[in-house]
């Protein structure tokens, strides 16, 4: 066994370990102990994987550990693959490196926030890191669902750690619409184990590819995709994710945002491309309503990120717009959109970060999280207020960094019809969003407050004696990294995902346009929607009142759906795997 097959499973087994011996000591640790215990093992996390991905890379080949030395043949298995396998191909372990990082500036972040809780938060954190990248990494669709498990525990600690009324409920809404995912995850995997024998992935793929368009096979990508399209956040089963990720603290919305949901939707990508993808049938049947899902969830996340006053909730709204735009790349299941996905999970989990940095401190300094409540209060805290607008712009398309990249290659494999124009609204109004609340917290700009006056918000503060400047530092390094990697990565990652699937190359990738027009354009529709919005004055006249009235209209459509009741969740839940059902019973 080489030195990278060694080291693979330590990925996962450091935060175990750690997480163990932190928790069985945590009431005599000092805190600052806690910390930097934590901090040491997501950085070694970071540098191991990026390690393995350099590797993978360079020898143009997953590195594998079979655990327990069960190796296809081994022990007189013959063909058969009994054992289960990490699999560290460039693209996987590049994510878990990423993930490694982002918790990395989320302790940083978190420094003191938790020193009255006896050092639970590190072990959750460790444990959710642990669960994140075992769901990367893994190769057996059985471990996957462990690790999602893993993940789902861990975050529902997470967001119930305030113990107010709103973090209960979202915490309890997290919990049933994933409880519901992981057996409907469940139910595929013994779908899938009950027609092929085996639940390794790459073999599963080619058993797939003899049987065709196999009804048992083709239920089982339904569950899988209803299931890891609700960690994903997707509509309909997206309902979930506003509620949780405005109330947990914000070190852990973080996490939530920049990294959780992408790498559930990473999970879906890769199933897609390792198991179903040779099956030409399976995939004509789900790509449309893959699509079709996308560009549904790109336009109504951006409504309502548009339409909320609380930071939080706009910035979670945002994350599920965003995900659509991913979806799309993915479904498109092209060179072109698979290596825009990846491009666009690192530069929207960077920026996304950074922004969620910035709303805990003005919970911490500005005691608050509401956008009108905070008009002009951010003027001593400008720095910030940089990082905000910048993250803005970011959101609405600047062409720097990976999030310009990934979207560009979206653009590529999507083309120029409806769906490119799905992408492009909500790239502009997620980016004006967050404008409009920058203008109006460290600008001090605002008129009469638009359709976000009406929206949900929550009267929060979080521990406020932290150093600004130590809140600050992660978040500035984050936005940095989003606008000054290279655009280089895009070959890169092509070269990945050639080696993930096995292909050995995929299709020559699209250069880059000379002159971004389209980011361009984008980005000046967005600080144009934002001023726009900020110059407006109370309607006074019959006609203004009777346009401000059908204005909101469709906003307060979509808070009815958004109900915070997981009864109606549950039932839209039903109502998205009866229609994926349906789509592909009818096709």
């Amino acid at each position: 066994m080489t030195l990278p097959e060694l080291l693979l499973p330590v990925t996962v087994l450091l935060p175990l370990g750690m997480a163990a011996l932190i928790l069985a000591v945590s009431h005599i640790l000092p805190p600052r102990i806690a910390d930097i215990a934590a901090l040491a093992v997501s950085l070694a996390v970071m540098l191991l994987s990026g390690w393995l991905a350099s590797v993978a890379m360079s020898q143009s080949a997953p590195v594998m550990h079979w655990f327990g030395g069960w190796s296809p043949g081994a022990h007189g298995s013959g063909n058969l693959i009994l054992g289960i396998a990490f699999r560290a191909d460039p693209v996987s372990a590049g994510v878990s490196a990423f993930v490694g990082l982002l918790f990395s500036a989320a302790f940083v972040f978190a420094w003191s926030y938790f020193d009255h809780i006896h050092s639970h938060f590190q072990v959750l954190m460790l444990l959710f890191l642990a669960g994140m990248q075992g769901f990367c990494l893994t190769g057996d669709l059985f471990n996957l669902f462990v690790w999602f498990e893993l993940m789902s525990i861990s975050a529902f600690a997470l967001t119930a750690y305030p113990l107010g009324q709103s973090a209960l409920d979202g915490a309890f809404n997290f919990v049933v619409t994933n409880a519901i995912a992981g057996f409907m995850m469940l139910g595929a995997v013994g779908l899938v184990y009950a027609r092929l024998g085996t639940l390794d992935m790459v073999y599963m793929g080619q058993l797939a590819a003899e049987r065709g368009a196999d009804p048992v096979l083709i239920a089982a990508l339904v569950l899988l995709a209803a299931a890891l399209l609700t960690k994903a956040a997707i509509v309909p089963f997206h309902l979930w994710l506003a509620d949780a990720h405005a109330v947990a603290p914000s070190p852990v919305s973080v996490v939530f945002s920049g990294a959780m949901v992408s790498v559930g939707l990473f999970g879906f990508m890769k199933l897609l491309l390792l198991v179903f993808s040779k099956d030409a049938a399976i995939i004509t049947l789900a790509k449309p309503a893959l699509m079709a899902m996308g560009g549904v969830t790109a336009i109504v996340g951006a409504l309502m990120a548009w339409g909320q006053r609380h930071l939080k909730r706009l910035l979670a709204f945002s994350t599920i717009s965003h995900l659509g735009i991913m979806l799309t790349g993915v479904a498109s299941l092209s060179s072109e959109g698979l290596t825009g996905f990846a491009l666009y999970l690192l530069g929207h989990g960077l920026v996304k970060g950074a922004l969620f940095m910035v709303a805990g401190i003005m919970l911490a300094l500005g005691a608050s999280g509401d956008e009108i409540m905070l008009y002009r209060q951010g003027r001593r805290w400008w720095p910030a207020g940089v990082v905000m607008g910048l993250g803005g712009l970011m959101l609405a398309g600047l062409p720097f960094g990976p999030l310009h990249g990934g979207e560009e290659m979206i653009h590529h494999a999507i083309g120029h019809g409806p769906l490119f124009w799905a992408v492009s609204f909500a790239t502009v109004l997620t980016g004006a969003a967050v404008l409009r609340a920058t203008l109006r917290i460290f600008a001090g700009l605002s008129g009469a407050p638009g359709v976000e006056a009406s929206a949900p918000t929550e009267l929060e503060r979080e521990r406020a004696d932290r150093p600004f400047a130590l809140m600050l530092a992660p978040a500035a390094l984050l936005i940095a990294l989003a606008i000054i990697l290279p655009a280089s990565l895009a070959e890169a990652s092509g070269q990945g995902f050639a080696v993930m699937s096995g292909l050995g190359s995929l299709a020559e990738l699209a250069p880059p346009a000379a002159v971004p027009w389209t980011a361009l354009s984008t980005v000046g529709l967005a600080i144009l929607i934002a001023g726009l919005s900020l110059l407006r004055r109370r309607p006074t006249a019959r006609i203004a009142r009777t346009m401000a009235r059908a204005e909101r209209a469709p906003f307060t459509a979509l808070e009815y759906v958004h109900s915070g009741l997981v009864g109606d969740y549950v039932v839209w839940t039903a109502v998205g795997l009866a229609g994926l059902s349906m789509w592909i019973g009818w096709q």
